[in-house]
């Protein structure tokens, strides 16, 4: 079985999401939450840049746009992710997730 380069990009990167994806939803820690959930916008950074590697015309500059907007986002989601954990810590002195429901105020 003979496995291009896009192939090979694509398995790794579906193993990471699958990393990720158990990572957010079996762990109760908010960091680990939202490390998980990193490792899946990775994975679908690694997906965007084989396609546009590996496609038809690697040439035009599509697949590093999408990243570069794919990396802003995921900077924007973890500065507020860690705004709400340090909120969380400061009210609770904890940060389990199954906790996290009273803020209020």
């Amino acid at each position: 079985m003979n496995l291009s380069p896009l192939h090979l990009c694509l398995l790794f990167s579906s193993a990471l999401f699958c990393i990720g994806l158990i990572g957010a939803l079996c762990r109760s820690n908010t960091i680990l939450v939202l490390l998980g959930v990193e490792l899946m916008l990775n994975a679908a950074n690694l997906n965007f840049i084989a396609f546009w590697r590996f496609g038809p015309a690697p040439s035009a500059e599509t697949g590093v746009i999408f990243v570069l907007f794919s990396i802003a986002v995921a900077a924007a989601e973890a500065a507020v992710g860690l705004a709400l954990v340090i909120s969380i810590y400061r009210h609770q002195q904890n940060i389990r997730l199954q906790e996290a429901n009273r803020l209020k105020g």
